[in-house]
């Protein structure tokens, strides 16, 4: 079970939910990110266009990304709202509900192996990695790539250090994407072999300093093929606008034709 450190939601926080009962007036669902607390979805939020049959849009078990529009502490109740979920929201909310699992699944094996409560493991793991990084998945990642000492530096107790980062490995891989770009280097100078080689090499130290992987082949001279491979689109993206800056200037320095092929 997934528990949050706060024990209800705030007013416009996005959430996942579970439908658990739809009566002609409303459903009651139940919020998974908070302990599965109840909370009330009213007829009026559950579509912004007319809908003869509550059930053609929502229906018992399914789960469904919903707004906290109203939080009543002193009744105990909460509102939510379906229409005012914008599609922006619900891509973003689903993408991080993914995420939220992994750390939940990884909890709940590592709590059993230790003797511990699910509950104990968010509180003496992901919270205290959401108060230190922001963000406990992100900071698991983190772990992957750099060491235990990221769960150690949030004041992780030490008796879950090991199994977790035996656990880690086996639930969170990070997806690699990949960017291409084909250019053209061309010398007709008598070294000109060497000068497109330290052209290109350029490319490889600006990769380097960026923390992302390089490949660059000849598709048959002067044509040659350059893959930015990483894991966040936008940072390749950076990386490859100035591999492709930096080429144009050693080029220049070194009298190379240099051209990127339209595609």
């Amino acid at each position: 079970m997934i528990y949050n450190k706060n024990p209800v939601p705030s007013e416009g926080e996005v959430l996942i939910a579970t439908v658990k009962q739809v009566f002609d007036y409303g459903s009651y669902v139940t919020l998974d990110e908070y302990g599965n607390l109840q909370a009330f979805l009213p007829w009026s939020e559950i579509s912004s266009r007319w809908v003869k049959n509550i059930r053609d849009v929502i229906k018992e078990g399914r789960k469904i990304v919903v707004k906290v529009i109203r939080v009543d502490r002193r009744k105990g109740t909460i509102d939510v709202s379906l229409k005012k979920v914008t599609e922006d929201e619900k891509r973003k909310k689903n993408a991080q509900w993914k995420k939220i699992q992994k750390v939940d699944k990884i909890l709940e094996i590592v709590s059993k192996k230790i003797n511990k409560s699910e509950r104990e493991g968010w509180e003496q793991v992901a919270w205290k990695l959401e108060d230190k990084y922001g963000d406990a998945y992100e900071a698991l990642v983190k772990a992957v790539k750099e060491g235990d000492y990221i769960l150690r530096d949030a004041g992780v107790p030490e008796v879950w250090i090991k199994p977790l980062m035996e656990e880690i490995g086996k639930h969170i891989e990070e997806k690699r994407v990949k960017i291409s770009e084909i250019v053209t280097l061309r010398s007709s100078d008598p070294a000109g072999i060497e000068k497109i080689r330290k052209v290109l090499g350029s490319a490889v130290e600006i990769a380097e300093n960026a923390d992302v992987d390089i490949r660059i082949y000849t598709i048959g001279a002067p044509r040659y093929r350059i893959d930015v491979i990483g894991t966040d689109p936008k940072t390749l993206s950076k990386v490859m606008e100035e591999i492709l800056n930096t080429i144009n200037e050693v080029s220049k320095e070194e009298k190379v034709d240099f051209g990127v092929v339209k595609k």
